[in-house]
């Protein structure tokens, strides 16, 4: 399994890098790890969660 980058999430969900980074710095979308530059990556089943949820509560 890889990990997805801030630029793969957004695209994902449909929103902006700088959202993720938001998302992820208020622990709604927690990061799995980070690269060697120090930016996000994020596991792909608990990003599938995380959009479903969104959906579920009224949009992303």
């Amino acid at each position: 399994m890889s990990l997805m980058t801030t630029e793969q999430v957004a695209e994902f969900l449909g929103i902006k890098e700088e959202r993720v980074r938001r998302l992820e710095r208020e622990n709604l979308l927690p990061a799995a790890d980070k690269d060697e530059a120090g930016n996000a990556l994020f596991d792909p089943n608990e990003v599938q969660k995380y959009k479903e949820l969104a959906e579920r509560i009224g949009g992303i």
